[in-house]
Formats: C-alpha cells, structure tokens, sequence
C-alpha cells in the first residue's frame, strides 16, 4: 500500500512513555490485592484463582534476560493503534533481548488453529508504525472454544515453540486469552497468555481498566464528520440529519461525540431503559422537539443515536430477547423460517410464534425493521441489531407523528446517517498511539514475568504520559455468565453508560439549550503537530 505525506510524516512519530518503560533493565513487580472473582468463574478456571493484581516500577535491579518466542493477534474489529500495540511489544522484546522471536498469526484467531503466522522483523513493521487499520497481520472473529479447536492452537503454540501469546481484542477476545490461559496451564504448556483491551465501543472498561484503545480516534473522526453535518444543517436550514453512531451494546461514542459537538438532541440507551421510555414515547419526544423549533421556524436539526438503541427500549428488549430465544440455533424454528423463500412468510410465521405482547410490538415496525430482525443471527445466536437501521424506523414513526399533530405548522425533511467504519481504521490519534505502544510493553512485562490470563493495563489516562503507572489484571476478576447460543458461557462484561458520573450530568445539564438554540462545536480534523491541547488530548469520558 502506498504513503500519502502524512502517513510517511506519521512513520517517524515517537510515542510518549511513563518513566517506569523507559528503561526494562531496571523495573520490578510488585503484588497487590487479589480481586474479587465470580464463584461460577472460579470453578471454570481453577488456575486463575487468587491471581493479584500486578504492578510495575522503577527499580535498580535488572529485568530477566533470557530469550524468548511471542505470538501475536489480531481478534474482532479493527481499532486504531493496533499496529501500535505490536510496535510495541517487539520494541521492548528486542530491548530486553536482541534474540527475542515476534510471530504474527495471520487473520485472526484462526490463523492460531491453523498455525498461520509470520515472523515480524523490524523491516515488516517499519511500514505499518503510527497507522490505522489492522492490515500488518489482518484479523478475524474466530472464537477459540471448542475442544478440536483449544487442542489445535496448543498444537500451534507447541510447534512454534511459543513462551507467550499477545490476543489483542474486545471482550469476546479477552474472553478466548482467559480460555486459553487455563487451557494452557491445564495442559502442562509453559506458553503465557496475555489480553490488550481494545474496542472503539468503549465498553471494555471497569475500576482498572480506564479505557479501550481506538476509542479515542474513532471519536475523534465521527466527531469531525457530526460537526462537518452540524454546520451544513445551519447553512442549509432545511434537514433533520439522523446520526446513528457504532456502539454494539453502548451508547459511549454516542455520548462522547455529543460533548464534542453539541448537537440539537441526543438519544442514550442507558438512559432510556432506566426511565423505561417506550418507543412511542421516544416518538412523542422527538415530535415535540422539532414541534418547538419550528415554532422558533428552525426545521432543521442534528439528532444523535447509538447503535444498540433498539434493544435498550424494554419493550423491544422484550421482543429481542424472545426472537433470540426463538430462533436460537439448532431450534425447530430457525431451521423452518429458513426453508422460506419470501421475507412476508417469515415474517407471518414468526409473528404467530410470538407472545401478544412481542406481537404488539414487532407489528408497528415497518416492514423493512421487520426484516432486519429476522436476518442472520450474529456469532452469538443473536439478533444482529448492528444491522437494523434504527435512524429509518425513527425517522418513518416520527413523520406519521407528525402528520397527526395539527399544532405542527412546519417542515420537516429528514436525512439518515451511519458512521462505523469509517472510524475503526483511522489514523490512530496521538493519544492512541502512545496508549498502545505501552500497552505493548507491558504484555512483554507479563510474559516475562511468568503471568498468564492478565489483560495489560495502563492507568493514570487523564494525565501526561509521564504520569501513566502500568499494571496486569487477572482477565477472570472481571467476567461473569451470560447466555449465549441459549447457554450459559463465561464473557466479560460489558461496561455500559453510568447516568450518576459527572460526564453524563454534564450532557443533562447542557441538552436543553441545545434543543432550542444552535450550540455546535466544529472540532475540525485530528490534529498530530502543534499546541498540545489540540495534539494530546484524551477522551472527555475519561477526564
């Protein structure tokens, strides 16, 4: 792939790191707490009980220095900064030995099961240091749990004569490193399997874990393109734009690029299911917001909306959950609405397999929702509701709301909008990249150290680098049971919109003005070179 100019400029970037990584032949360990576990959890995985949290520090004495072999992968979604988090962790694999092997397993987890992997030298990843995208190694969603699989990555893990294993991934992933890690030690294998945290979504976070990776440039990129919209709405004067933003189960970029930019009106899911707002009213709600505006004859607006919205309304999270239940693999039903050719039948078929109250339901959906509910399930066995096109069913409900209103005298022209991946694969912020390059270090402090099933965690977020601490949680100490294919499986979970913090009280407090008046923030491109209050910020949600 070619260099544009500022991809060569962004090469030659050095990424800022703590005091405590900026010299491993002088660092230490220390052992703190022991986190609480999950009973269920610890009966699941026996040799990640009583694991403390780890921490590193400046220290006289010198690091190990014996050599090693270190598998790496991508798992799940693109992020920016990946490349980074590999950068690196052969960086100071190379520090504390110049014999330190790096192997990349190709496309994701399987490339693990079917040992199809690389060496990465300095002359491969030169090439791919401060960029975007995941395209160095490529990934996949391959989900590491079956037994032919665990025993084939140990097969891989053994033929490659591997010490450690770095998965760099969401929940789901960090979920397969503590499966791995057990398997592992279940089996007598010396290999050492280690979690980075990364997720545009935002959602895998806890006390420990401050922030995923890519969030912040994902932000960031959407937050240019929401400002970009923001100012045509005002220059235009004659549309609705619907944003609705990535966010699978969380409704945190949706959150974050509101404060960014100020739009007119801004939906979070979180908040929704704990007023228990139906979709009716949601409806109601938006009518009288753009009743009220063009009565001040403003009929045009920037609506924001996270893209789990639909499943956090409690009657369509009812709804949701029967289809799910329903159609779960392996069930008569999901194999019948298969043998039919014609969306209507599937449709009539699964509407008469419904409770009156889902009937109710899924029956004011246009038939186009309908469609997108009943549509491939996802990994999971579940609806893919990243496919349903909530703008358009809010969009379509909100026009017939309106024609029945008489006291609505205006216009009302609506244009919907997605943005996803057009935020995964960014050019990583400054932020991120110096984020990642440490979470690198600190997986090789972790093998190093003889650690298995950690995820790599760098704290301290919401100050200069130079302040960042680097520590190791046990994977375990965070994961709990969920169902999954209609059974119960280990999963992290997912770490939704808390509405008591200060940075939703400060959205509450602004959103009214917001409504009535035009208050938008154009934050303008991502910026790399110059003050570093525009260069070096960090996401608002962490500040």
């Amino acid at each position: 792939m070619e260099k544009s100019p500022l991809s060569t400029l962004r090469l030659h970037y050095k990424p800022k790191m703590p005091p405590v990584l900026q010299d491993l032949k002088k660092i230490s360990i220390k052992k703190g707490n022991v986190p609480k576990v999950h009973e269920d959890i610890k009966k699941l995985f026996p040799h990640a009980n009583n694991q403390p949290i780890v921490e590193f520090d400046q220290d006289d004495k010198s690091f190990s220095e014996i050599s090693l072999r270190v598998g790496v992968v991508f798992s799940g979604g693109q992020a920016s900064g990946g490349h980074n988090v590999i950068s690196g962790l052969f960086d100071s694999l190379r520090e504390i030995h110049s014999d330190n092997v790096l192997i990349g397993f190709l496309n994701g987890p399987s490339g693990i099961v079917d040992n199809n992997s690389i060496e990465i030298t300095e002359d491969l990843l030169k090439d791919y240091r401060n960029q975007g995208g995941f395209d160095l190694l490529g990934s996949g969603r391959t989900k590491i749990e079956t037994p032919e699989q665990l025993e084939k990555s140990l097969k891989t893990t053994q033929q490659l004569e591997l010490d450690g294993l770095l998965i760099i991934g969401g929940d789901d992933s960090n979920t397969n490193a503590a499966v791995l890690a057990e398997y592992f030690a279940e089996k007598g294998c010396q290999a050492k399997v280690i979690g980075a945290p990364k997720t545009i979504d935002g959602d895998l976070r806890n006390e420990y874990i401050e922030m995923s990776f890519g969030f912040d440039s994902a932000c960031k990129t959407y937050a240019e393109l929401i400002g970009n919209i923001c100012k045509d709405a005002l220059s235009a004067k004659k549309y609705y734009h619907f944003i609705r933003l990535m966010g699978r189960s969380a409704s945190h970029i949706t959150l974050e690029c509101a404060l960014k930019t100020q739009p007119n009106y801004v939906l979070i899911a979180e908040e929704i299911a704990e007023k228990k707002l139906t979709l009716k009213q949601i409806v109601q709600d938006l009518a009288s917001f753009v009743i009220e505006r063009s009565k001040n004859k403003k009929n045009y607006g920037v609506v924001l909306l996270p893209e789990g919205l639909i499943e956090f309304i409690p009657e369509v999270k009812a709804l949701i959950k029967e289809l799910n239940e329903l159609l779960a693999t392996g069930k008569e039903h999901l194999a019948h609405i298969n043998q039919l050719s014609e969306p209507s039948e599937k449709i009539d078929y699964v509407t008469n397999h419904l409770s009156q109250e889902s009937q109710s339901c899924f029956c004011i959906f246009p038939e186009k929702i309908k469609e997108q509910l009943l549509i491939d399930r996802d990994p999971h066995g579940n609806v893919q509701v990243s496919k349903i096109e909530t703008e358009h069913l809010l969009v379509e409900m909100l026009k017939k709301e309106l024609q029945h209103d008489k006291s609505f005298q205006g216009k009302f022209n609506a244009v919907t909008h997605f943005f996803g991946y057009e935020g995964r694969s960014c050019m990583p912020s400054n932020f991120d990249a110096d984020y990642c390059y440490c979470l690198g270090y600190t997986a090789s402090l972790l093998i190093y150290s003889g650690l298995s099933g950690y995820i790599c965690c760098v704290s301290n977020l919401n100050k200069p680098s130079d302040s960042w601490e680097i520590k190791g949680i046990p994977i375990v100490s965070f994961m709990n049971l969920e169902k999954r294919h209609g059974k119960e499986k280990p999963v992290i979970k997912k770490y939704l919109i808390d509405t008591s913090t200060e940075t939703f009280k400060r959205l509450v407090n602004k959103r009214s003005a917001w409504m009535i008046e035009d208050h938008y923030l154009l934050p303008g491109p991502m910026q790399f070179w110059g003050e570093k209050k525009l260069t070096d910020s960090f996401p608002i949600s962490i500040s």
